[in-house]
C-alpha cells in the first residue's frame, strides 16, 4: 500500500476540490479524515493531549493500494496543522505533495518534512488546477513540469519503495491483534497504580481480559484516589483465596528442590503465584515488574515456565517507537555479558519478535567498531556472533560489528559499510552486552521521548513479560497488548 499525503501552504484557496480531484485522476482512494465533523475532533484531540489516538485511527482507515491523504491546512483555529500533517507522513509512511501557488512557501512548508530535497517530498501542484485528466502540472523538486498522465502514475504505483512500519500503525495493528487474541491476562501488581489504570484500559478496549492479584478493597481504593473506573467485568483475585491450589502442582514442577512448606511459602509471592497460573493454563500470560526487580519477575518463569525447546536461554526486546519507524532493541534487560553463541541466539529470537509484529529485520548488531575499523576481544565476540548467525539463519540479512550510526543512518552506513546489507537500514538494532543496551534504550527513551514498549521476554515457553520499573501507563498498556499477542502461538 502506497499513500500520498496533499499538504496546502497558505495560498491554496481551493485546496479542497484539488485533492479529490486529484485521487480521481489518478485512480486512487481519497481520504479526507479532517473535514466537516473530523475537523472538530481533530481540535477536540489535540487540546485534550489525545490526538495519536486519533491519527491511529486514521492510519487503519488506509486499506486501499493508493490513497490519497487530504492534509490539514494551517489557520488561526489549526495552528497545529505542520504537525499533525507530519504526524500523518510518519504514521502512513507517506509521500508528500504540496499544493501551492508560491515557491518560497513551498520550500518553508517542506521543511517541516526535512526540505524539497528529502526522499518523502515529491513535489508541488499549482493551487489554481481546475482539470487533472490531462493538463495538470505535478512540478518535482528540480523545478521541472511534467503532466499527470497514466504514465507517470503507474510508474509512481509500480516504484519499489520498502514501507517502514509506523509507531501509529504499529500501535493499531498491536491493539487489533490483541482484541481479536481475547487472551486472559494476569497482573500478579494488582494494586499497584499504574497497573490499576493500565487494566482498566486494556479492559474497557478489549485488548485483554485482565486479572488483578490483590485485595479487592485495597484495588477499590487506590483506583478511586486515582480516579479510574474499573470495569464490570474486570477481575480481582486475593492471592490468599488460591494459592492453596497450586501448592502440589508447584511441588511436582520443582520436584526435588522445593516440599510443600516451601511452595506455600513461595506462592505468597503474588509473581510466583501468577507464573503457577501461568503455567497451570489458569490464564495465558503474565506481565509484572512496575515494582519488582527484573530478576523477581523473570526467576520464577525460569524455574516453572522455562524455555521453549529450541532454545537455550532467555532474551528480551523493546519495540522503540521512533517518530518514522518502530525499532527493535535487544537485549536491554536479560543477559549481562553474552557469549558469540547467545548473542547470536539473541539476534535470531529478536528477528522472529520483529517478524511476528510486521517488521522485515535488517539485523544489525552493534558495536564500538564498524566492520574491521577497530580490534579486540569484545569486537571479536560480535564478528564471531554474526557468522554463527548466518551458518544458522542463512535467510536473515545481517551485518556487524556496525557502529550506531553506521546502522541507522543512510550516508553514514554507505560510507562506512558500503557493501552492509543492513548498514543505514536497520531495524533490529542487537547490542554486545547488556550494560550498553540498557543504557541506549533509557537514553533514547528518555531524551527523545519515545515510548519503548516493553521488555517483551524471548525463548520461554509460555509469555512472561517484565516491566520497567519506571514504565508508564501507555507502556504497560502495550506491554499488556503484545503478551496477548505472544499468547497466540501457545
Amino acid at each position: 500500500m502506497k499513500s500520498l499525503l496533499l499538504v496546502p501552504t497558505f495560498r491554496a484557496e481551493n485546496f479542497a476540490s484539488i485533492a479529490e480531484n486529484f485521487a480521481k485522476a489518478i485512480g486512487a482512494a481519497y481520504l479526507a479524515p479532517f473535514d466537516g465533523a473530523g475537523e472538530d475532533k481533530l481540535r477536540q484531540a489535540v487540546s485534550d493531549g489525545v490526538a495519536d489516538e486519533l491519527l491511529e485511527q486514521v492510519v487503519a482507515e488506509q486499506t486501499a493500494a493508493l490513497t490519497v491523504v487530504k492534509g490539514v491546512m494551517a489557520s488561526e483555529v489549526a495552528p497545529f496543522a505542520n504537525q499533525v500533517n507530519k504526524n500523518l507522513a510518519n504514521g502512513l509512511d507517506a509521500d508528500v505533495l504540496f499544493v501551492s501557488q508560491n515557491a518560497s512557501e513551498f520550500a518553508l512548508f517542506a521543511a517541516t518534512f526535512g526540505g524539497v530535497t528529502a526522499s518523502r517530498v515529491l513535489g508541488v501542484i499549482a493551487a489554481d488546477t481546475a482539470d487533472f485528466a490531462d493538463t495538470a502540472v505535478w512540478a518535482n523538486v528540480s523545478g521541472e513540469a511534467v503532466i499527470v498522465n497514466d504514465t507517470l502514475v503507474n510508474e509512481y504505483k509500480a516504484a519499489a519503495r520498502e514501507k517502514k512500519l509506523s509507531p501509529y500503525a504499529f500501535r493499531n495493528q498491536v491493539v487489533q491483534k490483541a482484541q481479536a487474541a481475547k487472551k486472559r491476562i494476569v497482573l500478579p501488581e494488582g494494586d499497584e497504580p499504574r497497573t490499576i489504570e493500565a487494566a482498566a484500559i486494556c479492559q474497557s478496549r478489549g485488548i485483554a481480559q485482565c486479572v488483578l492479584l490483590g485485595e479487592r478493597s485495597k484495588i477499590e481504593q487506590v483506583a478511586q484516589a486515582r480516579g479510574v473506573v474499573l470495569p464490570a467485568d474486570i477481575e480481582i483475585i486475593d492471592p490468599a483465596s488460591i494459592a492453596d491450589n497450586y501448592v502440589a502442582p508447584m511441588v511436582e514442577r520443582r520436584k526435588g528442590k522445593l516440599d510443600e512448606a516451601g511452595a506455600k511459602q513461595a506462592l505468597t509471592d503474588t509473581v510466583v503465584l501468577g507464573t503457577m497460573m501461568l503455567h497451570m493454563g489458569d490464564v495465558d500470560g503474565l506481565v509484572s515488574g512496575a515494582v519488582h526487580t527484573t530478576a523477581d519477575t523473570i526467576r520464577p518463569a525460569f524455574q516453572l515456565i522455562k524455555t521453549a525447546p529450541q532454545y537455550s536461554l532467555v532474551s528480551s526486546v523493546f519495540f522503540m517507537l521512533l517518530p518514522e519507524q518502530v525499532m527493535v532493541y535487544g537485549d536491554c534487560a536479560v543477559n549481562p555479558n553474552p557469549t558469540a553463541e547467545q548473542l547470536a541466539e539473541i539476534a535470531i529470537q529478536s528477528a522472529e519478535s520483529a517478524k511476528a509484529f510486521g517488521i522485515e529485520p535488517k539485523v544489525a548488531m552493534m558495536s564500538y567498531s564498524t566492520i574491521n575499523s577497530g580490534a579486540g576481544e569484545d569486537v571479536e565476540t560480535v564478528k564471531a556472533a554474526v557468522e554463527i548467525i548466518r551458518s544458522k539463519a542463512p535467510e536473515l540479512k545481517v551485518d556487524g560489528p556496525l557502529q550506531f550510526d553506521a546502522a541507522t543512518v543512510p550516508n553514514v552506513g554507505k560510507q562506512k559499510a558500503p557493501n552492509s546489507p543492513v548498514a543505514g537500514e536497520a531495524n533490529v538494532l542487537i547490542f554486545p552486552d547488556l550494560n550498553t543496551g540498557n543504557t541506549t534504550y533509557k537514553a533514547v527513551q528518555r531524551t527523545a521521548g519515545v515510548i519503548s514498549v516493553g521488555p517483551m521476554l524471548q525463548g520461554l515457553n509460555k509469555p512472561v513479560n517484565d516491566l520497567s520499573r519506571g514504565a508508564l501507563v501507555e507502556d504497560i498498556v502495550y506491554t499488556i497488548a503484545l503478551t496477548a499477542i505472544q499468547a497466540i502461538g501457545e
